[in-house]
C-alpha cells in the first residue's frame, strides 16, 4: 500500500509524457493473441528512465539541489538524471565507463550533464561516482534501487490500467537491476491480483532469476553485453524484495529471440527498440508458445529506443534465427560427382541464406549452410530427416554461438601441420589499446594463429583468438589469462570450429 500511495503521488509529468499503448496487429495475427505494446521509447530521452530520476531529484531538498546530483551510467539512466536535473536547475553529474559510445555520451552533454570518463566497466564507474559523490556531498541518484526511483517508474503501471479497460492476461517487464518490475508489480498486483506481472531477462544476464531461484541476491560471475541496458550482475535490495513477492514468473530471452523482437517491433510500429526495449516482447512471444487457457490481453513494455545504428546489422542478421525462421548446418557429403548437384536438391526451394564450403580430404566435404524456413515448426526436423536418410552427417549449429559470431565468416582457413591450438571466444572493451593489452597481458610466448573480430556497435567487441600452446605450457597460459581478466570462453572443442578451421 505505501508503495501505491508513492506512486499515486509521484511527479514525473513536468518532464515525461503520457505514452500510447499500442496494438500490434501483426504479431497479434501471428500469436493468435490480443498483443499490445508500451511506447515507453518516445519519452524525451527515448526511455522510461526520466520517470524515476524525475521523481527522485524533484523530491530533494533545497539544500541537497544547491549540492547537486551524481549518477553512474552508460545509457538511458544517465540521459534521465542529466534531463531531470536540468529542467529543475540541478547540477548534474555522470559517471560513465570509457568504452560508452559517443553517441551517449553526447546525449547525456545535450541534456545538460557534466560527464566524467572513468574505468572500462559500469562497475568501475559506479565506485568512482560513490566516492565522488561523498567527497562532494553530492546526491547519489541510484539507477533502480531506491524507493522514490521504483515509485517513478510504477507511474507506467496506472497508465496501462487505464488506457486497457479489459482483461489483462499478463503485463511483460525488462529486468535489468529490478526497479521497473518492482514499481509496475507493486501496482498492478494491488488493484488487478488477477493479472500476472512477468519479468523477462537475458538469459546471460539474469541476477534477478538466480536471485529468486536462490531465495536470496546473487552476484553474477559475468553478464553478456548485448542488452546493455539490462545488463546487471546483482539484482538491487529493495527490488529482489518486491519482485521475489509479487512476480508471478520471470522468463528469459536470448540474443537471437531480442533480435527478433527488435524486427516484430519495427514491422508493427516502424521504429527500432534497443535491445533491452524489445526484451520483454521475446518474453512475450516465449509465453504466448506455451498454450494455455487464460484469456486477455498480453502488454509488453517498449522501455527504450537507444540503439547504435551499427548494431543494426547484428540484429538484422540474427533475427530470422530468433523467429525460427532460418536454420544453420553443418554437413558432410561425400567429395564426388554429382553430391553438389543431389544436396541442393535436397534443399529444394528454400531459400539459401549463405553458403561455405571447404575441402576437408579426399572423400568428404564439409559444408556450412544457412536455410530460410517457413511456419511450420516440424520443418527443420524433416529437412534434418531428409539429408540424414541420404547418408549425411548433420550438425545443426544454429544455437552455437562462435558459429554464428564468427565461423560463417572463416570458412576455409585450416593450417596444414598446425598443431597445439587453443582458441578461446573473448570479448574485449572497445577502445584504444584494448588488443595490447590482451597481447602483452599473454605475453609472446606462443603464436597467434587465428584472429576474428567483427564490430557489432557494442561497448565490448567479441574476438575469436587461436594460439599454438604446446601441452607443457597450458596451465602457464591459463594462469596468464586468469591475470588478464577479459572474459573468455575456451572454444577449442567447438564441433564448429573443428569442422572447419582445424587441422586436428
Amino acid at each position: 500500500m505505501d508503495y501505491v500511495r508513492k506512486i499515486l503521488d509521484a511527479r514525473v509529468y513536468d518532464v515525461a509524457v503520457n505514452t500510447p499503448l499500442d496494438p500490434m496487429v501483426r504479431l497479434s495475427a501471428r500469436l493468435g493473441r490480443h498483443t499490445l505494446l508500451k511506447r515507453e521509447d518516445l519519452q524525451p530521452v527515448f526511455s522510461f528512465k526520466i520517470r524515476g530520476a524525475y521523481n527522485k531529484i524533484s523530491g530533494l531538498s533545497q539544500s541537497d539541489r544547491l549540492a547537486g546530483v551524481i549518477c553512474a551510467s552508460a545509457g538511458n539512466h544517465a540521459q534521465g538524471v542529466a534531463l531531470s536535473a536540468t529542467r529543475l536547475g540541478i547540477a548534474s553529474t555522470i559517471v560513465m565507463p570509457v568504452t560508452t559510445p559517443p553517441i551517449k555520451i553526447e546525449a547525456v552533454r545535450h541534456f545538460g550533464g557534466t560527464v566524467v570518463l572513468f574505468g572500462d566497466t559500469f562497475d568501475d564507474a559506479y565506485a568512482h561516482a560513490r566516492e565522488l559523490g561523498d567527497r562532494d556531498g553530492l546526491t547519489f541518484v541510484h539507477p533502480y534501487d531506491d524507493p522514490d526511483v521504483i515509485a517513478g517508474q510504477g507511474t507506467i503501471a496506472v497508465e496501462m490500467l487505464q488506457q486497457h479497460g479489459g482483461p489483462i492476461d499478463a503485463i511483460f517487464v525488462p529486468i535489468g537491476g529490478g526497479g521497473l518490475a518492482a514499481g509496475i508489480a507493486s501496482y498492478v498486483k494491488f488493484l488487478r491480483p488477477d493479472v500476472k506481472v512477468i519479468g523477462v531477462e537475458p538469459a546471460d544476464a539474469a541476477s534477478m532469476k538466480a536471485a529468486i531461484d536462490a531465495g536470496s541476491r546473487v552476484t553474477l560471475d559475468r553478464v553478456g553485453l548485448f542488452a546493455d541496458g539490462v545488463a546487471v550482475r546483482q539484482a538491487g535490495e529493495e527490488t529482489f524484495r518486491i519482485c521475489r513477492e509479487l512476480l508471478d514468473e520471470v522468463i528469459t530471452a536470448d540474443t537471437d529471440e531480442m533480435c527478433a523482437a527488435v524486427k516484430d517491433i519495427f514491422e508493427d510500429t516502424r521504429i527500432l527498440a534497443e535491445p533491452a526495449g524489445a526484451l520483454s516482447l521475446a518474453g512475450l512471444k516465449t509465453y504466448a508458445a506455451r498454450g494455455g487457457d487464460r484469456e486477455g490481453a498480453l502488454i509488453a513494455i517498449n522501455s527504450g529506443a537507444n540503439m547504435n545504428f551499427d548494431r543494426l546489422r547484428h540484429v538484422a542478421e540474427r533475427a530470422e534465427l530468433g523467429e525460427a525462421r532460418e536454420i544453420l548446418l553443418a554437413v558432410t557429403i561425400p567429395e564426388e560427382r554429382g553430391s553438389y548437384r543431389r544436396f541442393i536438391e535436397v534443399i529444394g526451394g528454400r531459400t539459401i541464406t549463405e553458403f561455405n564450403y571447404r575441402y576437408a580430404d579426399g572423400s568428404d566435404a564439409h559444408v556450412f549452410v544457412g536455410l530460410k524456413l517457413g511456419d511450420s515448426r516440424r520443418e527443420k526436423a524433416e529437412l534434418v530427416e531428409r539429408m540424414e536418410a541420404l547418408g549425411y552427417d548433420v550438425l545443426d549449429i544454429t544455437a552455437n554461438e562462435t558459429a554464428k559470431l564468427h565461423i560463417r565468416y572463416m570458412v576455409g582457413g585450416r593450417t596444414p601441420g598446425l598443431v597445439d591450438e587453443v582458441v578461446l571466444r573473448c570479448e574485449f572493451p572497445e577502445r584504444p589499446g584494448a588488443l595490447m593489452k590482451f597481447l602483452s597481458g599473454v605475453g609472446q610466448d606462443w603464436t597467434i594463429t587465428l584472429f576474428h573480430y567483427r564490430n557489432h556497435g557494442a561497448d565490448y567487441g567479441r574476438v575469436l583468438v587461436g594460439l599454438q600452446v604446446p601441452q607443457a605450457d597450458r596451465p602457464r597460459f591459463q594462469e596468464r589469462l586468469s591475470a588478464l581478466g577479459y572474459p573468455y570462453e575456451d572454444e577449442t572443442d567447438n564441433p564448429a570450429y573443428r569442422m572447419f578451421l582445424s587441422e586436428a
